[in-house]
């Protein structure tokens, strides 16, 4: 019998929560059975896997994401909206370390197709619309905008940028000015 209290979504968050104070990969189902105090077997009635676990946690992820980015992109355009929405990327991953991970986790497709990933995909290619480019410059500029935000953030909240000046914050700004300037003159092919 389910622990009274004991939902999939009750238990999503719990994971996240975990996933941000020890890492994603540390999110297990045996982790939440020992923060709830409670027998694994029992957390089966509403996960399947730790997998399943890792994927509800990932679309929550997501999830948060978009509502944030969708808010902060409301109302803006060009640089405005790409600093806009590049902030909400670091200030996230930031405030959730774990969570930022799950957002990366590779998800089968009818989970992808569920999940709140289109929506992201949308908001950059709407950001792109105020810089003129056509297809094919516009997945690839999609792609360089996401590997950006993903690694300036991973390897800033792994420490690699706290050795040395400048400030973090500097280089950030100075990366999302370069991203712009190159957005704006994107090179022929």
């Amino acid at each position: 019998m389910a622990r009274a209290g004991l939902t999939a979504e009750r238990l999503t968050q719990a994971g996240a929560e975990l996933a941000d104070e020890v890492g994603f990969d540390q999110a297990t189902v045996s982790a939440l059975a020992r923060r709830f105090d409670v027998k694994v077997a029992s957390l089966y009635s509403h996960l399947k896997s730790s997998q399943d676990l890792k994927t509800r946690i990932a679309l929550l992820a997501l999830e948060e994401l978009a509502d944030r980015a969708a808010d902060a992109l409301a109302g803006r355009s060009g640089k405005d909206a790409l600093t806009a929405f590049a902030n909400v990327y670091r200030d996230y991953a930031h405030e959730h370390p774990g969570r930022f991970d799950a957002a990366r986790f590779r998800l089968d497709p009818e989970a992808a197709a569920a999940g709140a990933g289109g929506r992201h995909a949308q908001m950059t290619r709407a950001i792109l619309r105020g810089y003129d480019l056509s297809e094919p410059d516009r997945t690839h500029a999609v792609r360089l905008l996401g590997s950006v935000f993903h690694g300036y953030v991973s390897l800033e909240l792994a420490g690699g940028f706290s050795h040395s000046a400048p400030d973090s914050q500097e280089s950030w700004s100075r990366a999302l000015d370069a991203l712009d300037a190159l957005l704006r003159n994107w090179p022929a092919p």
